[in-house]
């Protein structure tokens, strides 16, 4: 078993600045805003959807990939205007929020997740549950992810992945 990651000293404004981010997040998702999604990470960023298979054994292959601002936009040009599947909403919740390091120009942050599909005329379901690794940084003072990794528990996802994580 693996030791529980250790937390970073952290101002009570900053915690609750990245705390609000992740709010904000998972709002921006649950609304289905996926135009203003991009609009939380740098423009170098980076976005991964990974199975925790993967990710605990360091293997590379991972579900979504995205190393930009650029390729986040495609993605929501995708989800918006070509890709077709059933509709459905999501509900994030984020909790367990953890600071595990400063530096590096920003935060290491670690929080559980859990997201929640409902389509129409459906029972909601569990769609993926996991825990996101990022890395936070200011920029102009603006909280953003530079780095967000979603390691998600199950070895399966129903059938594909549409929206964000």
């Amino acid at each position: 078993m693996t030791a529980p990651p250790a937390t970073a000293a952290i101002s009570v404004e900053d915690r609750l600045r990245i705390e609000e981010l992740y709010a904000r997040y998972a709002a921006c998702l649950d609304d289905a805003r996926f135009e203003e999604w991009p609009d939380f990470f740098t423009d170098d960023c980076v976005y991964r959807v990974v199975p925790r298979e993967n990710y605990d054994r360091n293997l590379p292959l991972a579900t979504l990939s995205f190393e930009s601002k650029g390729m986040l936009r495609d993605r929501v040009y995708a989800i918006t205007e070509t890709l077709f599947h059933e509709p459905y909403y999501q509900r994030h919740v984020v909790s367990g929020i953890l600071v595990t390091a400063i530096g590096d120009g920003g935060y290491r942050v670690r929080a559980n997740y859990v997201v929640v599909r409902t389509k129409t005329g459906s029972l909601s379901e569990v769609y993926s549950a996991g825990r996101y690794i990022d890395r936070v940084v200011d920029e102009a003072g603006m909280l953003l992810f530079a780095e967000k990794i979603c390691v998600f528990d199950s070895e399966l996802i129903p059938n594909s992945m549409i929206y964000p994580l």
